[in-house]
């Protein structure tokens, strides 16, 4: 595979000149959107980091969000709605075939991997309280680890797999928390008067990207909450997705008026702004780890 093979000389030499991990050879996933504003068809798709080697996974007959890859990029993590209502499912990439992780008939969504591969965490809509879960890869009884009234959503753990960082409007807005990875010690880190979503814990575990959700920006701050920045400045950017070295963002960004969707990244720096190729519209975006 040459293409491969090219992605590798150019992470050997941007980590000779810059001292930073590499981030060329590894894969993308996204949602690939098509259709009109108002009734978008939405599909899961992977490609190379430069948008080569694309594949659509799914058909689009039931809408797919929030992918994610598995630590070893044999498997992906999304949400889908093939009855109607929002489940959890892993796509196994080299056999094609789909499982449910859950089997509750209670709607879930926001799936996220742990490091180790061991644990998918998701969030779980029960009598209107949704909480964040955690349940083994393989199957079998889930864990609930917060249980606060409102929205608690969309986790994502720390590199060392200790801490998970997730949403939650219990103060009465959307605003950004850390708890252990058992559930214990939840504690606010944003504050400020923006609204905190979507949050992402770094690669490097020194910076968390997250959706300033009253700007539609993307931003960045320390895991305490500290060191608050703001990357871009799109009319809507949301979903931030970190490279494998943890020094480029990507997310997507939907236009003003066409409802249009595409995926760009940008460096920790704020700088360097740029789009992706996509063949559709395109949303959601998972950067994976450094191909093994």
């Amino acid at each position: 595979d040459w293409r491969r093979a090219a992605h590798k000389c150019a992470d050997l030499v941007y980590s000779r000149l810059t001292g930073e991990s590499p981030f060329f050879d590894s894969r993308i996933a996204y949602i690939a959107e098509t259709g009109p504003k108002d009734n978008r068809t939405k599909r899961l798709a992977i490609m190379d980091s430069d948008g080569a080697n694309h594949r659509f996974i799914t058909t689009g007959r039931s809408t797919a969000l929030t992918p994610r890859y598995s630590p070893d990029y044999k498997k992906l993590v999304y949400l889908s709605y093939v009855d109607g209502n929002p489940r959890i499912y892993v796509y196994d990439i080299g056999t094609g075939k789909q499982t449910l992780v859950t089997q509750s008939e209670n709607p879930t969504l926001a799936p996220r991997w742990s490091p180790d591969g061991r644990w998918i965490l998701y969030s779980m809509a029960v009598a209107g309280n949704t909480d964040i879960y955690r349940v083994s890869a393989q199957g079998g009884r889930s864990e609930r680890l917060t249980d606060t009234p409102g929205i608690d959503i969309g986790g994502s753990y720390s590199p060392d797999g200790r801490s998970i960082v997730f949403e939650s409007d219990r103060s009465g807005a959307q605003q950004c928390y850390v708890m252990n990875a058992d559930g214990s010690n939840q504690r606010r880190i944003s504050f400020g008067g923006s609204r905190c979503a979507t949050p992402e814990w770094s690669p490097r575990g020194d910076q968390i990207a997250f959706t300033n959700s009253s700007s539609f920006n993307i931003s960045v701050m320390t895991p305490s909450g500290g060191s608050v920045r703001t990357l871009t400045r799109g009319w809507q950017d949301e979903a931030p997705t970190w490279a494998p070295n943890g020094r480029i963002i990507q997310f997507f960004r939907t236009e003003r008026n066409t409802g249009k969707t595409s995926l760009w990244q940008v460096d920790l720096t704020g700088e360097n702004e740029r789009s992706l190729p996509t063949p559709v519209d395109a949303s959601d975006p998972a950067w994976g780890p450094i191909l093994p």
